[in-house]
């Protein structure tokens, strides 16, 4: 066997800051050296048009595999509520539009439940995880879920996206208000990547 001197590199595929940090920690020491897209100018987001979470990870580990010849993992993740039959689901993204800013997609969806009971407030987040090479071979996939519900404002400063509405079970704070080591235990994102993270590092 030749030994490599040099660790592996493994692509993490998001421009996102808080994407990526959160997905660094978890991930942990681990024998790949880490690289974003924020390393690679001219690549661009492919089409998120799969039908499922798990379908969209693989499609965007391939074409940041593709583009950039190097191991990649992507995720995809979503919000889905109660009230709203599952949505914003799998277009949580793009829930206020194209352009759209995390505060935007958060008063949307506020105000898509005004006056929901607490029931209709229940709400889970949805994370896949797949790990593809430059020949678009997927290596792994997985997925994760953290069961919550949805508050009646945003409350606290930390994490991104639906994190301030976010209250998961068991829980009186949203996502945005739990210490980060508590979230990363926690989180749809910390359990789909604690199984990534024992294939990354059994195969090395």
């Amino acid at each position: 066997m030749t030994h490599h001197s040099h660790q592996r590199c493994l692509l993490i595929g998001t421009a996102n800051p808080g994407k990526l940090h959160e997905i660094s920690i978890l991930l942990g020491a681990i024998p790949w050296e880490l690289r974003s897209l924020r390393d690679f100018e001219n690549v661009i987001e492919p089409e998120e048009n799969g039908t499922s979470y798990i379908e969209n990870a693989v499609t965007k580990a391939q074409h940041y595999a593709v583009a950039t010849g190097l191991i990649t993992l992507a995720d995809d993740s979503g919000l889905e509520v109660n009230a709203l039959d599952r949505a914003p689901g799998l277009f949580s993204a793009r829930y206020a539009g194209e352009h759209a800013s995390d505060e935007d997609r958060r008063s949307r969806l506020l105000s898509e439940l005004t006056g929901s009971s607490k029931r209709d407030r229940i709400a889970r987040f949805v994370c896949a995880v797949a790990i593809a090479s430059p020949d678009r071979k997927v290596l792994h996939s997985t997925e994760g879920i953290c069961n919550g519900s949805i508050a009646l404002v945003p409350r606290g400063h930390s994490g991104f996206g639906y994190d301030p509405l976010f209250i998961p079970e068991g829980y009186e704070q949203t996502f945005a208000e739990l210490a980060e080591a508590v979230k990363n235990q926690i989180s749809h994102r910390a359990r789909a990547l604690m199984k990534t993270r024992d294939f990354l590092v059994r195969n090395i």
